[in-house]
Order: structure tokens, then C-alpha cells, then sequence
């Protein structure tokens, strides 16, 4: 019998220290939002570690960062290199946020500071006829909630991006680039003990600024459909 490749977790960077202690780091999250689902491989390229050879892995997630993808870290052009050619390839790769803007900075489309601001806090995303669709997407609501922290965006796409969601803020929120290439501006790994931290957190406070913290908390919920998107990619493996 074949052993399973393990799935690769690619964190794009550590947390901001009061959040890290708080609810630990991404890696855990996405662990807690997937489930059970056999090995899986973390690399960090953030602090030097190769990124793997196709072959090695059943597919990637590429998760969030307080980082900024105009900055255009070694580490961050490095993974923006291997996105492209995995992709190229075939491999199954799901972008969330940071992960999500880089896909698509790495297949030549333009990210950079959204002109309307930040987006953060539960905000609807709304499915077009493409995302109803699409495989991935199958039997999900027309519309359902999502937790947002970013304040760059993906504001061209790379040439064959297929936009399949958009939110009010952001007409870029999921979008597919290839059968097996997918990514989500939102973060269907977070939790509400994750989104409720991130709210109260000093390290935020920038972000937040002209934000109703009160409205931000009460609105949190749990949002198992955009949950239901990591699941559903994993299962594909």
C-alpha cells in the first residue's frame, strides 16, 4: 500500500507575539479548521526553509502574513517563484490571504493597498454564476459570512483568473486560476476565538482604526461554510 504524501502547510509568518500567545499560530488554526486528515508538512519559508519539489506533497495551502506582498521579501519572491511553477505543474494549491494576494502577484496580476482600506471583521461574500459552478464551491449559499483582516488586495487579476466570489469591499475575494490553483482573500481558518483576539488585540489597533469594535465583536459568529472550502480542498488530495 501506497503511504499518503503529506499535505503541505506553507506559513508565510509568525503572528504578531500577543496574538501567538493568545491562540497559538497558524499552523494550529488551519489543523483545528481541517480536522483529522493524516500528515501534514509545515515549511516556513519566512525564515529560510526550502520550499519542497512537486512529488514530495499531496497539495499546498499558502496561509495569511502580517507581511506585505509590495514589500517584496526574498522569502516572499521565493515562494512567488515555487507558486508558479508548482502551479505550472498541476498541483493543487490553495491560497488564503497573503497566500491568496501572492498567487496572484506570482501569475502577473497587481496586488497592492486597496484604495477604499481595510477590510476586516464577519463581512458576506456573495457567490457569481462561475463560483456556483465550480467544483470546489458546489452546494454552498449563494451567500455566506466570512472573517476578513487584510489591507492589500488583488486589483488585477493575472491573465485567466476567474473570479468566482465577491464581497461589497473587494470584487476579488475567490478566484481560480487553473483546475487545480484556487485561492480565498478571506479566512475560512479562523475561529471565533481566532476573529474575537484579533479584534482586542493591541497589535491591531492600526487596522482597526474608524472600526467599531463593539459591532466587530458582536457580529462574530462561526462561519462554517467558508470552513467548509478547506475541507472540501483537502478532500480533493
Amino acid at each position: 500500500m501506497t503511504e499518503k504524501l503529506p499535505l503541505l502547510l506553507v506559513q508565510m509568518g509568525h503572528p504578531p507575539a500577543d496574538i501567538r500567545n493568545a491562540v497559538g499560530e497558524q499552523p494550529q488554526w488551519f489543523n483545528e479548521a481541517i480536522g483529522d486528515v493524516g500528515p501534514v508538512w509545515v515549511v516556513s519559508p519566512f525564515e529560510g526553509e526550502p520550499l519542497p519539489v512537486k512529488g514530495t506533497f499531496s497539495g499546498a495551502i499558502v496561509t495569511g502574513s502580517w507581511a506585505m506582498v509590495t514589500d517584496r521579501e526574498a522569502w516572499s519572491e521565493r515562494t512567488a517563484e515555487w507558486l508558479r511553477e508548482i502551479i505550472q505543474a498541476g498541483v493543487p494549491v490553495l491560497g488564503v490571504c497573503y497566500g491568496h494576494q501572492l498567487m496572484a502577484h506570482a501569475l502577473g496580476g497587481v496586488v497592492d493597498y486597496h484604495p477604499q482600506g481595510s477590510e476586516f471583521g464577519q463581512i458576506a461574500v456573495t457567490l457569481n454564476t462561475a463560483g456556483k459552478e465550480d467544483a470546489l464551491l458546489s452546494g454552498l449559499p449563494e451567500m455566506f459570512y466570512t472573517n476578513l483582516s487584510h489591507e492589500q488586495s488583488v486589483l488585477t487579476l493575472p491573465a485567466g483568473g476567474v473570479v468566482l466570489a465577491a464581497s461589497s469591499h473587494d470584487p476579488h475575494q475567490i478566484v481560480r486560476y487553473s483546475p487545480t490553483a484556487f485561492s480565498v482573500q478571506f479566512h475560512p481558518e479562523f475561529s471565533t476565538t481566532v476573529m474575537n483576539t484579533m479584534i482586542n488585540s493591541r497589535s491591531e489597533r492600526a487596522a482597526l482604526k474608524g472600526k467599531n469594535l463593539d459591532a466587530l465583536l458582536a457580529r462574530n459568529e462561526d462561519t462554517p461554510e467558508a470552513r467548509s472550502i478547506l475541507q472540501r480542498f483537502v478532500a480533493l488530495l
